[in-house]
């Protein structure tokens, strides 16, 4: 599922349930070792999924540690994200050569609780809802403007920003979805998938690491994204590309050589 909100160069991997723990290191199991069985299950599925990941990007092996406020301290040269939820595990990565930040989310395809769209959804957002909800009533769209604001957060955290609210970012859907089908195709388990754009209102946060190559560049305030709602589940995704520096032009030597003085 990961890989159809992931763009080229970056790499996921996922699981729907949790296989026999095996394969982290001592370092990883000791941050769960006082947590519930079913917290260090997940945590082990997820970081198992990170090492695959990275495997993919072509990184050494190595503990996957916390960093600030708890994230994944992702190897040096790396971007990634972690999700799970009931029913999913995943992690994507990409290099920081060529992004500036990731953020992945899933959730259980199902409406928020009664009183959370109110904290979640501000501005034109609520609207949105309701004509989404008019065309595709069989997609939780309150759920998926929760998920897709918490990549942004996801990607705005990796990327060293400090706290950021359901309220500091809005998002809107760059088309809309196809028609809900008609009844006789209708299904239990509807499937649809599509794009967002997410704009901060906030100032971006700066760099994380000024110094690491290949530079520091500040996030921009418009992020674009992905989703998708498939077997029970909704994900969301926002890879921010790394801008491309332009080329250096150099002067026309005809427009800048000084003129010879007439003798």
């Amino acid at each position: 599922m990961l890989g159809a909100l992931l763009p080229e160069g970056a790499y996921g991997a996922e699981e729907t349930g949790d296989p026999e723990p095996a394969g982290l290191f001592p370092e990883e199991a000791a941050l769960v070792a006082r947590a519930t069985p079913g917290r260090r299950r997940e945590f082990t599925t997820a970081r198992l999924c990170a090492h695959r990941a990275l495997a993919a990007l072509g990184v050494p092996r190595a503990p996957l540690l916390r960093g600030r406020r708890g994230a994944p301290a992702w190897p040096a040269g790396t971007v990634g994200g972690l999700t799970h939820c009931a029913g999913f595990r995943g992690a994507a990565v990409a290099p920081a050569a060529r992004f500036l930040a990731l953020g992945i989310d899933a959730e259980p395809h199902a409406p928020l609780p009664p009183g959370v769209r109110g904290a979640v959804a501000f501005g034109p957002e609520p609207a949105h809802l309701r004509e989404l909800a008019a065309r595709r009533p069989d997609i939780a769209w309150d759920r998926l403007l929760f998920s897709a604001k918490e990549s942004v957060y996801k990607a705005w955290s990796g990327y060293g920003g400090a706290w950021l609210g359901f309220e500091d970012v809005e998002v809107a859907w760059e088309a809309a979805p196809d028609p809900l089908p008609p009844p006789e195709a209708r299904t239990d388990d509807p499937a649809a998938t599509g794009r967002f754009r997410a704009r901060l209102l906030v100032p971006p946060p700066e760099p994380a690491s000024p110094g690491t190559p290949p530079g520091p560049c500040r996030l921009p305030s418009l992020l674009r994204g992905r989703w998708l709602v498939r077997d029970g589940l909704l994900l969301t995704s926002v890879a921010v590309p790394r801008p491309v520096p332009r080329p250096h032009r150099h002067p026309h030597p005809s427009r800048t050589a000084p003129k010879e003085s007439a003798r």
